[in-house]
């Protein structure tokens, strides 16, 4: 008997680390099999990206959840919006895609965790998914991860002008700042995240951004831009040659010490 082949697997999820895994890995694993959990909620700047990194690497992504994006999953769950305590959207839009795609083949799934972080990403808990980390095996830093983006061609995504983190526009997980930029980059898309809030449906009130709504957040955003300038200032006296996106996540990860779903925002 034919034994099965391997498969081997990388999800995308339009952030640098999973970018710079696939910089690292494209030639050394012909094999690889990439894909992107399509929340049908991504910023345009992220599948302007994904088209980048296609067109860069000479790869192809298997897009997932063609037809069943947030919108369906709101539907099923009656209109209860997910939170920080019920991330359902995580399970239903990242791991049971993924978990689909590879279904009961042996397969490497290639996770973008650093050597400098102590975190873990999503492992699945079926046996025949066997996750590697070859950033950490390899003992790569956000220094080694920003070297092979530039050097690729890549770069970083827009978004990472006012945002560090890749997701829905309306992710939870936002901070303040990134929700006043949402606003500003892309009115239309703050809008729908404040209509999604207003109409929240199982009677009690909802907010996207814990203790206020956006538009109340919205009220308050000349102070959340200058305290965010005075914090970027700071940071960038500290180390005048870091680049400003580095800045920018600092900033923000100060800002928000929740760690976000990191199936969603490697």
């Amino acid at each position: 008997m034919t034994e099965k082949k391997v498969r081997h697997v990388l999800g995308l999820s339009g952030g640098k680390d999973s970018t710079a895994l696939a910089v690292l890995l494209h030639k050394e694993v012909p094999e690889m099999e990439y894909f992107f959990c399509d929340t049908h909620k991504e910023l345009q700047e992220t599948y302007d990206y994904l088209d980048r990194i296609q067109a860069r690497l000479g790869i192809k992504i298997h897009y997932l959840s063609e037809n069943r994006g947030f919108d369906h999953w709101l539907a099923i769950h009656d209109g209860l919006l997910p939170s920080v305590q019920m991330r359902w959207c995580t399970v239903k839009m990242k791991i049971k895609p993924f978990e689909e795609f590879v279904g009961d083949d042996e397969a490497i799934s290639y996770i973008g965790i650093r050597a400098d972080e102590n975190r873990e990403g999503y492992i699945s808990t079926k046996p025949n998914i066997k996750p590697v980390f070859p950033f950490k095996e390899r003992g790569l830093v956000k220094a080694d991860i920003l070297r092979l983006l530039e050097e690729s061609g890549i770069g970083l995504p827009e978004y990472y002008k006012w945002r560090s983190r890749s997701g829905c526009f309306f992710c939870f997980f936002q901070r303040k700042y990134e929700w006043v930029m949402l606003a500003q980059n892309h009115p239309d898309l703050f809008a729908k995240a404040v209509e999604y809030e207003s109409n929240h449906q199982d009677g009690r009130t909802y907010t996207w951004n814990q203790g206020e709504t956006l538009l109340e957040l919205l009220e308050r955003k000349d102070e959340i831009i200058a305290n965010h300038e005075k914090a970027i200032a700071r940071e960038q006296k500290k180390a005048p040659n870091r680049p400003l996106a580095e800045a920018l996540e600092s900033v923000l990860d100060d800002d928000d010490s929740t760690l976000p779903c990191l199936v969603c925002n490697l």
